[in-house]
């Protein structure tokens, strides 16, 4: 099976740099979206073949996410069911039968770190859903995860050590995250791969000197990481400031 996600930086300018043509090269089973930026009835998005799933913030032109996948899921929830965290759109996740796949995209800790701690409690809570789901069948997780974990994770570590989406608290909730039963689909497939980033600055011509963030991943239950086939960065498609990552993995 063919995973992807991609944080498109509004579905609606994306549909207008080529989304439907990139959607339709990938050809997921699954393809998730984060930072949708819409509200229902504003796009329709054309995906013949696919049940689309939605969650919109409340607040207009900001955050959401949405699913399409080929699998009619069994069950989908929209959020985590609280309500602190439940207002901009940030989870779906599917029950898919043989396990679950969530697809998130967790909240900036803003300038001068001004939302960390809202960030912190958040992490914590995503913490807590995933595990109960893990209790009963293995998860995936996939989507903007807003961090980059280690220092081959992101071209000027140094520089941006303190900075939102590379604090010493962000990257220990992570790994909290992976301690608690995950394994990052890339690093178990490509563990000492340097500049390999989904994530460039619209600043300074980032993207054209891959002066990047790898802040886009896929995450599987541990019990199922021997079923991982390949893990892909896609940095020759365009359309966001972030591209799209896939996973394939025979489940």
């Amino acid at each position: 099976m063919r995973f992807v996600s991609w944080n498109v930086n509004g579905i609606r300018a994306c549909v207008k740099k080529g989304f439907d043509e990139s959607f339709a090269q990938l050809d997921a089973d699954i393809f998730a979206l984060q930072e949708s930026k819409m509200q229902k009835d504003q796009l329709i998005v054309n995906t013949p073949g696919y049940h689309q799933y939605w969650n919109y913030a409340i607040k207009k032109g900001y955050s959401g996410t949405a699913i399409f996948t080929k699998k009619e899921p069994l069950d989908v929830k929209l959020g985590m069911g609280i309500e602190e965290h439940d207002q901009e759109g940030r989870l779906i996740s599917l029950d898919m039968g043989e396990y679950y796949f969530i697809t998130v995209y967790v909240p900036n800790s803003q300038n001068e770190l001004k939302r960390l701690d809202y960030r912190m409690k958040w992490e914590d809570d995503f913490r807590s859903f995933t595990g109960e789901l893990a209790k009963k069948k293995p998860v995936i997780v996939c989507g903007d995860l807003n961090v980059a974990h280690k220092d081959i994770d992101l071209k000027n570590p140094s520089s941006n050590h303190q900075n939102p989406g590379f604090t010493d608290e962000e990257r220990e909730k992570f790994q909290n995250l992976l301690d608690s039963g995950f394994v990052d689909s890339f690093r178990y497939k490509y563990p000492d791969l340097e500049e390999a980033y989904s994530w460039w600055s619209y600043r300074f011509n980032s993207r054209e000197r891959n002066a990047g963030w790898r802040i886009d991943y896929f995450l599987v239950s541990e019990e199922a990481k021997d079923k991982i086939v390949d893990a892909k960065i896609h940095t020759e498609i365009y359309g966001s400031d972030h591209c799209p990552v896939e996973l394939e993995i025979d489940l």
